[in-house]
């Protein structure tokens, strides 16, 4: 049976049977296709209000099966979606009738510990990455839960639990593999297509699929201070308790607000489920014992309704929020932005919408930036906005589809008020705006960096043929005689 998959130009390419066939005798990594016995279980991406249904998916095996699939995507001009670990909120990583390119299976991690180096396949998570690592006492700054794909989060920033003592994910990149549009595999770095390795370092998927990720590796753990107190009264004045204590934290303090209801888990202590709280968690980058003293104001900003701090293992704070985020359960809609001064200046705000939440799911989530982050220059890196204090972050959850767009709207008002308070930038990790939605996204995220990569787009994809993302068009060609 012969399936058709739409192309770049909205038309629809087929392939036959006898074409399948030859395809799937060419590529090592199974083709799975809508008649397939796993074809639904294998579509499924993070967010639950992402159901579509690709006409055909390659899951490739290694770096031969990306550049044949990419070459396949060229051939026929079809859309082409990429997914590593498919956390993309805006659903990047799947589009309906489109070749899905599937690196999940992908997930290989090698550790170099002299070196403090990790080389990371493209389809790895960073639960991958953190239990090779820690085996030697070493971390690579990632997210916040341990499920996330390393290639979305690295690509477009990556703010996670360790930014403000080592960086943002994509700073501690050593050189990437990545297959181009024209089916070559480059490698880049700061010798080796230095314009390159500049636009992935932020740029996002605009540029090819990368196959693997050479990162530097710093000493963590194994054991780390983690402060997770749980606040139910006076969240006004413990919201900006907690913005005072930040302005006096040393690089080693990642900390994030995050107001939230405590869902009916095993994981969380009984008393507390269903409490409307304010979550103030902290990571201290260095030694236990000094960490429990640094941290130990932000567990007395009022009256915990519960304590959970505690030193633990690096790699199981990392996976501490995994448990309330089951892939495709919850429907999702988050929008971003990056705030300059204190985050008390945002607090009426801030707070107001974190209790007036439309859905006990959703979040309203404020990380503390700046530390590392701030020390790279703007230009660095395709990753444009260093000075931001914090960013705001409206985390739109929900498990009744019915519901949609009362939560859709509810992010979307909540944002325009916080407009007053923003740099002007976003953060497109962060942001569910589908290709084409949103025309100002791309320029809220890259600011004057944008012209640079729609140049380095032109030069390694010139045709757009990875346009399912945040997507940067290709520079014009010069009319200058």
């Amino acid at each position: 049976m012969s399936i058709k998959v739409e192309t770049l130009s909205g038309e629809t390419a087929t392939l036959d049977d006898d074409k399948l066939e030859e395809l799937r005798m060419t590529f090592r990594g199974p083709l799975i296709t809508q008649q397939d016995d796993e074809y639904d279980a294998v579509r499924v991406v993070q967010n639950g209000l992402i159901d579509r249904r690709p006409a055909l998916i390659i899951r490739c095996s290694g770096t031969a099966d990306v550049i044949d699939a990419v070459n396949l995507a060229r051939e026929y001009g079809m859309l082409a979606a990429v997914r590593s670990g498919g956390h993309s909120v805006a659903g990047h990583s799947v589009r309906d009738r489109s070749l899905l390119i599937d690196l999940s299976e992908m997930r290989g991690v090698w550790v170099d510990p002299d070196a403090r180096l990790v080389r990371v396949q493209g389809g790895a998570t960073w639960g991958d990455v953190d239990r090779e690592a820690q085996a030697f006492g070493l971390a690579v700054p990632g997210g916040v839960v341990s499920t996330t794909g390393v290639a979305g989060l690295t690509l477009g920033g990556g703010i996670g639990w360790l930014h403000r003592k080592y960086g943002l994910s994509c700073d501690n990149l050593r050189a990437i593999e990545i297959v181009t549009a024209d089916g070559r595999l480059l490698r880049a770095s700061e010798s080796e297509n230095e314009d390159l390795f500049w636009a992935l370092r932020g740029g996002g998927g605009n540029f090819g699929v990368v196959t693997s990720f050479d990162f530097t590796a710093h000493p963590v753990g194994p054991t780390v201070m983690c402060a997770l107190p749980i606040y139910a009264e006076n969240p006004d004045k413990v919201f900006r308790a907690w913005s005072d204590w930040t302005e006096t934290v040393p690089d080693e303090v990642t900390t994030r607000a995050i107001f939230w209801t405590i869902p009916q888990d095993p994981h969380m202590p009984p008393e507390i489920h269903g409490k409307q709280v304010l979550v103030t968690g902290a990571l201290y980058a260095g030694p236990p014992d000094e960490g429990e003293k640094v941290l130990q104001p932000v567990r007395q900003l009022g009256t915990p309704l519960a304590d959970l701090s505690a030193p633990m293992p690096y790699r199981v704070f990392q996976a501490a929020f995994d448990f309330f985020f089951v892939k495709g359960a919850l429907a999702s809609y988050w929008k971003s932005l990056f705030l300059s001064g204190p985050p008390s200046r945002a607090a009426d705000l801030i707070v107001r919408h974190g209790l007036a939440r439309t859905a006990p799911e959703s979040m309203i989530h404020v990380p503390l930036l700046g530390g590392a982050i701030s020390r790279t220059d703007p230009d660095d890196t395709a990753y444009a906005d260093r000075d931001a204090t914090c960013m705001l972050s409206v985390d739109g959850n929900w498990l009744d589809h019915r519901d949609s767009a009362d939560h859709i709207a509810w992010v979307r008002h909540v944002i325009s008020q916080a407009d007053e308070f923003s740099t002007g930038r976003t953060y497109l990790n962060f942001d569910s705006a589908a290709p084409g939605e949103a025309p100002d996204l791309v320029q809220a995220a890259f600011g004057d960096n944008l012209q640079r990569l729609a140049d380095v787009k032109r030069r390694y994809d010139p045709h757009n043929l990875f346009r399912l993302n945040a997507n940067v068009p290709p520079a014009r060609p010069s009319t200058d005689l």
